[in-house]
């Protein structure tokens, strides 16, 4: 029995949520078993966690996860508009979801971390160097690959489904390593404005606030990085 798309979509974006923020509360929480264990830990786990999410949500949705995927699938033709909307509130709720479920595990990691910035890091990303176009372009580019490389493996009529599930994992783990020292490499609205919100609403104590003057670059320049890719891969195909 197969979930109905919009069900996967939100299961497979708290999975990856779940498991990669949860792989950043793991090596940046307090008195966790993974503490410091560092950034190829969290590509990993990151990688994994794309792994997990596809695999569940593939034969149902597509497996897209992601607003960015979403709406570049539509801009390319090969996803009706129709069911954006309904794709998009499924990974956002998705990602509250699987940001809740980390507190919820780590919630007496948080009591004894003292960093307000360690405790945001476990929901959402923030720059190395704050500096608004740097950081939209870190976003633009790493997304438009992600997009740009998922259409040229396998050409998806509904999204990532189309694919096995580990090249995409192994594609989010390259751009982890090389791409992910600017940003954090969001590449994905609902895995970081829907763990934002749950960052602001959840009872952790002595938590900073949520970054709002950031929030809008991992959204803008992922779906922007993402809609390019998508401009491109049509240019090309269309010679």
């Amino acid at each position: 029995m197969t979930m109905t798309p919009f069900l996967a979509e939100f299961v497979g974006t708290a999975l990856i949520v779940l498991l990669g923020n949860g792989v950043v509360a793991n090596v940046l929480l307090s008195k966790t078993h993974g503490h410091g264990s560092g950034l190829i830990v969290i590509t990993v786990g990151w990688a994994m966690a794309v792994f997990v999410g596809v695999f569940v949500a593939a034969s149902s949705s597509g497996a897209h996860l992601n607003p960015a995927v979403t709406l570049a699938l539509a801009v390319a033709g090969k996803f009706a508009w129709g069911s954006v909307p309904g794709y998009i509130l499924s990974q956002m709720l998705g990602g509250m979801m699987g940001a809740f479920l980390v507190w919820l595990v780590y919630r007496n990691h948080f009591a004894e971390t003292t960093d307000g910035n360690l405790k945001l890091a476990a929901f959402c990303t923030a720059p190395a160097i704050r500096n608004t176009f740097g950081n939209v372009v870190s976003e633009v580019v790493g997304t438009f690959v992600l997009v740009y490389c998922v259409l040229n493996i396998a050409s998806p009529k509904m999204g990532l489904g189309a694919l096995d599930a580990l090249p995409v994992a192994l594609l989010v783990m390259s751009i982890g390593v090389s791409l992910g020292g600017t940003t954090g490499y969001a590449i994905n609205p609902a895995r970081d404005l829907g763990p934002r919100l749950m960052h602001a609403l959840l009872p952790i104590p002595g938590k900073r606030d949520s970054d709002w003057g950031y929030a809008l670059v991992p959204v803008v320049g992922s779906i922007c990085g993402g809609v390019l890719a998508a401009l491109v891969y049509g240019l090309q195909m269309a010679h």
